[in-house]
């Protein structure tokens, strides 16, 4: 099992920054991807960024050169720096664990933090 909290939310002013938090806890040895997703009203929930366990990145196009994710292994926590804030950011950002166990997949949620941006 493994367990996550998001902080970090807020409201902003577009062309601001947030970093958002996740503390991950529980088995995080099997975890092979962390990823950030969010979700507008009314909206399909999309991913925002994602990291392997080998280092790799990748970023949805809308979000690419404003949006980091990078991880703490030694604080258990990992983090989405937010810059240049547009209204269409706004959403509930969840973070997103993959973990594979005896050759089974498992995805693990947090409960989600909401970022407003307003114009």
């Amino acid at each position: 099992q493994v367990q996550l909290v998001e902080s970090g939310g807020g409201l902003v002013q577009a062309g601001g920054s947030l970093r958002l938090s996740c503390a991950v806890s529980g088995r995080r040895s099997s975890i092979t991807a962390m990823a950030w997703y969010r979700q507008a009203p009314g909206k399909q929930r999309e991913l925002v960024a994602l990291a392997g366990s080998v280092g790799n990145t990748v970023y949805a196009d809308a979000v690419k050169g404003r949006f980091t994710i990078s991880e703490d292994n030694a604080k258990n926590m990992v983090y989405l720096q937010m810059n240049n804030l547009k209204p269409e950011d706004t959403g509930v950002y969840l973070c997103k664990a993959s973990a594979v166990r005896f050759g089974i997949l498992s995805e693990y949620w947090g409960q989600g933090t909401q970022v407003t941006v307003s114009s």
